[in-house]
C-alpha cells in the first residue's frame, strides 16, 4: 500500500530523536507517558512485562532493548531460480557539467547559485567556503559534477523466485494489495525502493585524476516522489542526507562527516530536501607526497543515526582515481605501471577504461510479508502509515532492514554492483579488478575457482537457516587461479603480492590483477570456460565470522557469487610489475612516541539502546571532542592534533567476541603493532595488508592496533568510526579535530 505521505514534498516534523528513546527508561512514569504518547508500542511494553501498574518502566534499559527491540527474526529471501543469467553491470564514467550549457541544460556558470571559492558559495545555507580553493595549490578550477539524490526503483535480478522459508520449504508469498500466493506459486520480484545517487544502485562512477580537481554538487530531491512509491519503514526519516567521499583528503566542509555539519555547517543532522552542497575534492595527495597517493575511493551517505539505512538504501557512488604524473598509473597500459586498462576519452571530458572494473559487494534481504518489523526506528511515529510493530505483506519481495538488531545486519543475496548473482564474460587476458565492500556488516573471503557440476541450492543439499545465506553453493568446486594484489585501500602497494584468498571487510577496498588466459598450473584456458568468484567465509549475523580460512575453516562453506565465463582472445599490453609505489618513510623512532599516543577503547555498552555501542565508554556526542583514555605518560588528552603533526593513534577492541572494521577519515595510517608486536617488519600473518597503508583498521575480538598518521593540509572537526554501520549509528563514534 502506497505511504501516503511520501506523495508530499513536505519534510516530517512530528519525529523524536531515536537516540532519546531508550535515555527515557531513567524517566520512568515520565518516560512511559511519553512513550505511550507517541504511539511506541505501550501495549506490547506491557504485555512484556516492561511497564509496571502505575505506567513507569519496570526494567533496565538493557532489559528494554534487548526484550522490546532484539527480535533478531529476519525474513528469508525468496529463492532465485536462475542465478548466474543477469549481466553484471559494468559502470560508465559520469560527465562533468559544462561551464555553459544548450537549449536543455544550464552550464555550472549558470546556475541560480554556482559554485565558487567565495564566502557562502560551499552550500545553499550560504555560511561556509571552501577552506582551499585549487589555485592556491597551483591546480586549475575543478571539474564540476551535478549529482542529485533522488527517490527511485531497483531491480535485483530478472530471475523468476521461489518463495521459501527458513526451513527452504516452499512458503505463501504476497503482492502490493496483499492478496496471498499460495506455497509454490513462482514469483516475479516487485522493484525495491531505494535512495540513489543521480537514482541508481549503485550510484555514478565519477573517473577522477590526480592533478585535475573535482566539485561534485549533491542536491537533495528525495521529497520528490513522481513515481508515487511507497518509502517502507527505512532511511533518514527527513530524507536528509551528507555525502562522505572515503576515505578522500578532504576539507571537513566537504567531507560528509556529522560531526562537522553539527559543529560548523548546516548545524543539521544532515542536508534537508531541496538543499545542496558542494563537496571539493582537490585530488591533491596529502603533504602533496605522490607517495600518499590512492586508486580507489567511494562515496556514500553519512547521516548521522542512519548512515547503515542510507547506504543499504542504495546511496552508494563509485570514485576511482589515477595517477597521470609520468603515465604511472592512468589507465594505459602501453606506459608507467602498464597495469590493465585500455583508456578511451570521451567527448564529453570522461574517460572509460576497459579491463579495469569495480565490484561493489552487497547483501541484503528481501521481505517474505511474515515477519515483523519489530524495531524501535519503525516504532516512533516517523512513518505514520507504517503502524508498526507489524507485518507487511505489501512490501512482500522489496528489501527489508532491521535497523536496531544488536550484532549488526547481514543479508542472504549477495549481490555485485547491484545484481545477485550476475555473469561477466571476459577476454583471454589481464584484468584489473577493483573491490569494494558495500555491506552494512558483511566481510567476505574470497577465491578464483571452478566446478564441474556447477552451483546447488543450499536448500538441496539440505541446509537451513543461516545456512541459506548466498543461497547457492558449489560442492565439488576447488581453486583454480590465484589473485595478484596490487592496491590495499590506502592506494598501490610497494609490490604486487601473490593471494589464493583475501579477505574484504566493510568499507575496505583491494585492487587485484586476474589473468584469464591461462590457471594457476599454467594450463591454459578456453573459450567457454567457467570460474566463479566465491565467498568463503561464513558470517551468520554481524558479530562476527564463523569460519574462514584462518579461523575453523569450513570446506563445504563455498557461496559462488560472480561468474566468469572465459571469451575471446584479446590483445594485452599490460603486465605485472615488479615495484609499484613506495611507501611514506615511518620515522626512525616512532617507538618514542608510545607514550603520548591517544588510545580509543570501542566496546558494547552495558546500557544498550540507541547508545549501545562506546568510544572510551562514552556514546558519540556531534559537537564534541572526545577525550583519549589514558596514555603510558599519564595524560588523557583531547583528540586534537596540531595541523602538520604527526602521532600515534591506538585502536582497542574491547573484546565480548566481536569484530570492528575501525575507520578514521581525512588521512591514512600505517600499523605499527599488533597486540603489542612490532608489525613494521613483516606485517600480521592474519592481517597482511599491515604493511600497506589503509583508512580502515581490522580489530579481530580482543585485538589492539597501534598505527601511525598524520593531519596535514586542513584544519575542523572529523570523526572516527566503526564501519559496521549497525554499530555507528548507535553511538560508535566520536569527534576530533585539527588545529591550526
Amino acid at each position: 500500500m502506497p505511504d501516503e505521505t511520501a506523495t508530499t514534498n513536505e519534510v516530517p516534523t512530528n519525529t523524536v530523536s531515536r537516540r532519546n528513546i531508550l535515555r527515557l527508561s531513567a524517566a520512568g512514569g515520565a518516560g512511559a507517558a511519553l512513550v505511550a504518547a507517541q504511539g511506541w508500542a505501550g501495549p506490547l511494553l506491557a504485555q512484556k512485562g516492561l511497564l509496571s501498574p502505575d505506567g513507569a518502566f519496570a526494567a533496565s534499559s538493557t532489559a528494554l532493548g534487548d526484550l522490546l527491540f532484539y527480535i533478531e527474526k529476519f525474513p528469508t529471501s525468496p529463492l532465485i531460480l536462475t542465478p548466474f543469467k543477469d549481466q553484471l553491470p559494468v559502470p560508465k564514467a559520469l560527465a562533468p557539467t559544462p561551464a555553459v550549457g544548450d537549449e536543455f541544460f544550464k552550464g555550472y556558470t549558470e546556475w541560480n547559485d554556482p559554485p565558487g571559492p567565495g564566502e557562502g558559495q560551499q552550500s545553499s545555507f550560504k555560511n561556509e567556503r571552501h577552506q582551499i580553493w585549487p589555485n592556491q595549490i597551483g591546480s586549475s578550477d575543478p571539474l564540476v559534477y551535478k549529482i542529485d539524490l533522488l527517490l527511485r526503483q531497483h531491480a535485483f535480478t530478472t530471475s523468476q523466485v521461489l518463495p521459501i522459508d527458513a526451513n527452504g520449504r516452499p512458503t505463501i508469498s504476497f503482492d502490493e494489495k496483499r492478496k496471498t500466493y499460495p506455497a509454490g506459486t513462482k514469483r516475479t520480484l516487485p522493484l525495491s525502493t531505494i535512495y540513489g545517487f543521480n537514482g541508481t544502485f549503485p550510484g555514478p562512477m565519477i573517473n577522477a585524476e590526480y592533478g585535475k580537481p573535482v566539485l561534485v554538487r549533491f542536491e537533495n530531491h528525495l521529497d520528490e516522489n513522481p513515481l508515487n512509491l511507497d518509502r517502507q519503514d527505512f532511511g533518514s526519516p527527513d530524507w536528509s542526507f551528507l555525502t562522505h567521499l572515503h576515505n578522500g583528503h578532504t576539507a571537513p566542509e566537504s567531507d560528509g562527516n556529522p560531526h562537522y555539519t553539527m559543529v560548523s555547517g548546516p548545524k543539521y543532522e544532515g542536508y534537508l530536501p531541496q538543499t545542496f552542497c558542494d563537496n571539493l575534492y582537490l585530488n591533491w595527495p596529502a603533504g602533496n607526497d605522490d607517495r600518499e597517493k590512492q586508486s580507489f575511493f567511494w562515496f556514500h551517505d553519512h547521516r548521522m543515526d542512519h548512515t547503515g539505512s542510507n547506504v543499504y538504501k542504495g546511496m552508494v557512488g563509485l570514485y576511482p582515481i589515477y595517477d597521470p604524473k609520468n603515465g604511472m598509473d592512468m589507465g594505459d597500459e602501453r606506459q608507467g605501471l602498464r597495469l590493465p586498462g585500455v583508456r578511451k576519452d570521451n567527448p564529453d571530458g570522461s574517460f572509460d577504461v576497459d579491463y579495469d572494473i569495480p565490484l561493489a559487494f552487497y547483501d541484503c534481504r528481501l521481505d517474505d510479508g511474515v515477519t515483523t518489523h519489530q524495531d524501535i526506528h519503525d516504532i516512533q511515529k516517523e512513518f505514520p502509515d507504517s503502524k508498526n510493530p507489524a507485518k507487511h505483506p505489501e512490501w512482500w519481495g522489496k528489501t527489508f532492514y532491521k535497523h536496531f538488531p544488536n550484532h549488526g545486519f547481514v543479508g542472504d543475496i549477495f549481490t555485485v554492483n547491484g545484481t545477485a548473482n550476475p555473469v561477466l564474460e571476459v577476454k583471454r587476458r589481464k584484468y584489473r579488478f577493483r573491490f569494494l565492500d558495500a555491506s552494512i556488516a558483511r566481510i567476505y573471503e574470497f577465491k578464483l575457482m571452478s566446478s564441474t557440476k556447477g552451483p546447488k541450492t543450499a536448500v538441496s543439499l539440505g541446509y537451513t537457516g543461516d545456512e541459506l545465506e548466498g543461497q547457492y553453493r558449489i560442492p565439488d568446486a576447488q581453486q583454480c587461479m590465484q589473485f595478484t594484489q596490487i592496491a590495499s585501500d590506502g592506494g598501490l602497494l610497494p609490490f604486487p603480492i601473490k593471494r589464493d584468498s583475501f579477505e574484504l571487510w566493510p568499507a575496505k577496498r583491494r585492487e587485484v590483477v586476474v589473468d584469464f588466459s591461462r590457471y594457476q598450473d599454467g594450463t591454459p584456458t578456453t573459450k567457454g570456460d567457467v570460474i566463479y568468484l566465491t565467498n568463503v567465509m561464513k558470517m551468520p549475523n554481524g558479530r562476527m565470522w564463523t569460519n574462514s580460512s584462518r579461523f575453523s575453516p569450513d570446506p563445504a562453506y563455498k557461496v559462488p557469487v560472480l561468474k566468469f565465463v572465459i571469451g575471446d582472445d584479446a590483445p594485452d599490453d599490460s603486465q605485472i610489475p615488479v615495484k609499484m609505489r613506495d611507501l611514506p618513510p615511518l620515522p626512525g623512532n616512532w617507538q618514542t612516541m608510545l607514550d603520548n599516543r591517544l588510545i580509543f577503547e570501542v566496546e558494547r555498552g552495558s546500557g544498550g539502546g540507541e547508545t549501545e555501542w562506546l568510544i572510551n565508554g562514552k556514546p558519540f556526542i556531534p559537537n564534541t571532542v572526545a577525550t583519549s583514555l589514558k596514555n603510558r605518560a599519564g595524560r588523557s588528552p583531547l583528540a586534537q592534533q596540531k595541523k602538520g603533526s604527526y602521532n600515534l593513534w591506538e585502536i582497542r577492541n574491547g573484546g565480548g567476541g566481536w569484530v570492528h572494521p575501525f575507520h578514521l577519515h581525512m588521512e591514512e595510517h600505517r600499523t605499527v603493532m599488533r597486540n603489542g608486536r612490532d608489525v613494521t617488519r613483516g606485517g600480521d600473518k592474519g592481517h597482511p595488508d599491515d604493511v600497506s597503508r589503509e583508512d580502515l583498521v581490522a580489530l579481530d575480538p580482543g585485538e589492539s592496533v597501534i598505527i601511525y598518521r598524520g593531519f596535514r593540509d586542513f584544519v575542523g572537526p572529523y570523526v572516527a568510526h566503526c564501519h559496521n554501520l549497525a554499530h555507528e549509528d548507535h553511538a560508535m563514534m566520536f569527534g576530533w579535530e585539527i588545529t591550526p
